[in-house]
């Protein structure tokens, strides 16, 4: 099963409303170490680089006094700073559009909330986040249910036999049998999925599903040491379930879904 993570962006996408200047934060790490990655800060390409506290860095670059919108351009630049900040880092992402005044209000972040950032990233000190998501065949589920289900089987038969002259009451029995039928088959699947990746995981999210066809949306926080033991799983996983389930295996992420890091614009004032 291969991994997909997202293409990476310029960044270079908007233009200014605002000669205010700030300062957008992409994540917190753990070094005294100057960081410069460069023009590729959301927005402008502007260059990322670091403020320090305590033994802690902020990650931003210079922008001008906004609120942005969540635009793909804008998600993939965010995105990709924490991305290349995680290879030689453990990442506390920062939630998208996290904005500062100043960079005195940033280091006052560090300064208050250090210790609470010192935690967290102890306890997420060589993990990453693999997210799977899995869509099936709607038609190919019915179609082995009603095989193997000898009820199902025989009110289709009997409507199909009687074609205009089955009952309504028949065609809603046959459809709340589907539905039940298919509800636990999914319930059985996603819970075979997690059984088989939770040995391998240190923790797990659900997300939304997306779709009426979608049944698994979930993120893993996996330990890099077993990272290749997780890819084999699921590559097992896809085989298993091969006709019946597409697997959308992305990563490795920053813990977006395990680390939650939101602050106001308000919060530089």
């Amino acid at each position: 099963m291969t991994r997909h993570r997202n293409e990476e962006a310029s960044g270079a996408n908007e233009p200014s409303r605002s000669v205010e200047p700030a300062k957008y934060v992409y994540c917190i790490v753990e070094t005294d170490d100057p960081i410069d990655l460069g023009p590729m800060g959301i927005g402008d390409g502007s260059p990322v680089y670091s403020l320090h506290y305590g033994g802690l860095a902020a990650v931003v670059s210079d922008t001008p006094l906004r609120l942005y919108d969540p635009t793909r351009e804008n998600l993939l630049a965010h995105e990709l700073v924490n991305e290349r900040m995680m290879r030689e880092h453990t990442v506390i992402p920062m939630s998208f559009g996290t904005v500062f005044r100043t960079d005195a209000d940033v280091v006052e972040l560090l300064r208050t909330t250090g210790t609470a950032f010192s935690d967290i990233l102890r306890t997420i000190r060589g993990k990453v986040e693999l997210g799977l998501k899995a869509v099936w065949d709607r038609e190919r589920a019915v179609s082995d249910i009603e095989s193997q289900d000898a009820e199902i089987r025989r009110l289709k038969e009997e409507i199909t036999r009687k074609g205009q002259g089955s009952t309504y009451f028949a065609r809603m029995q046959l459809a709340r049998l589907l539905e039940a039928a298919l509800e636990e088959r999914a319930r059985r699947t996603v819970g075979d999925i997690h059984d088989m990746l939770r040995p391998l995981s240190v923790a797990r999210r659900s997300n939304k599903l997306i779709g009426d066809n979608m049944i698994l949306n979930a993120a893993y926080l996996v330990d890099r040491a077993r990272e290749e033991e997780f890819d084999a799983a699921v590559e097992a996983l896809g085989e298993r379930y091969r006709g019946l389930l597409e697997l959308k295996y992305t990563g490795p992420w920053p813990p977006y879904n395990f680390v939650n890091i939101r602050l106001k614009l308000e919060r530089a004032d």
